[in-house]
């Protein structure tokens, strides 16, 4: 008889407004809880949707622990929430943090931790994403320098827009791969970095906190992987089209707190430069006033990057 107690692990879940892909998601979740022998608390935050998501939970599935919140907290501050108190009551060996638009194809939990007990200094990876139809997602990408906000933006050949040029890896087919960042659908961390690194920033309000995450956990020694051997389906941006002038404004915004804290002078001047220009013209020509809104918080967040 095995004396080796099996890992730990917390799930969490933040939702807005996607009640079937929510279940969907649980149950796909469950199935693997099934086939595994990991101690798991899964957790789903509500940020006060009104489709009836919480009372979903509540019915039909019973054995996860739900916080419904009385307003959007968004994805960072809906984590947090949950991180900030496993920081308090002591952290699990593993944290998934699971976006609700996804559908985890069997043996992925296994793999993802049989990857980190083979691979001591990995604090956060990522499965493969696949869409719908089964095909891959772009699922890893390097760290976001001068080029990536300038393809975003169209100043540089669509072409290359899959490339390294644009911070994209080469496939490797099942071959895991070292990687600056997973995309944040569905990335698992290993509870030892998010106690040395922190949770996530919550000056990100949506966009681009996995990315600082990585970055802080580069920063402290951890690595970060792509683990293609897991796969996961992901319906993207099911949640975030909801409100798509919003979103954009939210998007940039982020990326310029991102620059800001982790780029030099020079990089940031540049980018700075292009994404002003850009979204200034963008706000004269805007079709509607909601629009015209988000660029002009674009404009004025990157002012001081």
């Amino acid at each position: 008889m095995s004396l080796i107690a099996p890992p730990t692990l917390t799930v969490i879940i933040v939702s807005w407004n996607v009640k079937n892909l929510l279940d969907n998601c649980l149950l796909s979740l469950r199935e693997e809880l099934k086939a595994s022998k990991v101690r798991t608390e899964v957790e789903v935050v509500d940020n006060a949707s009104a489709d009836g998501s919480a009372e979903m939970v509540r019915e039909w599935h019973p054995w996860v622990h739900l916080t419904s919140s009385a307003q959007n907290l968004g994805f960072v501050h809906g984590n947090n929430l949950i991180l900030a108190r496993l920081q308090q009551d002591g952290l699990p060996d593993y944290v998934w943090l699971l976006n609700p638009d996804t559908v985890i194809r069997p043996g992925t939990l296994t793999t993802l931790l049989r990857f980190f007990a083979e691979h001591p200094r990995a604090g956060l990876i990522g499965p493969q994403l696949l869409n719908p139809d089964g095909s891959a997602q772009t699922s890893a990408f390097r760290f976001p320098d001068l080029l990536q906000p300038l393809f975003d933006l169209r100043w540089l050949p669509q072409r290359f827009y899959y490339t390294r040029f644009n911070g994209r890896y080469p496939d490797t087919g099942q071959q895991s791969l070292r990687i600056d960042h997973p995309l944040g659908a569905a990335m698992m961390a290993r509870g030892t970095a998010i106690q040395q690194v922190g949770t996530l920033d919550p000056q990100f309000f949506m966009y681009c906190e996995e990315i600082d995450w990585a970055w802080r956990m580069n920063k402290a020694g951890w690595e970060a992987w792509l683990v293609p051997e897991a796969k996961v389906v992901h319906y993207s941006g099911a949640s975030t089209n909801q409100a798509r002038p919003a979103t954009t404004a939210y998007l940039w915004e982020s990326r310029a707190k991102l620059y800001r804290k982790h780029r030099d002078r020079l990089t940031r001047a540049l980018v700075r430069a292009v994404v002003r220009r850009t979204f200034s013209k963008k706000a004269t020509k805007a079709p509607t006033d909601e629009w015209r809104i988000a660029y002009d918080k674009i404009v004025a967040a990157w002012e001081t990057v």
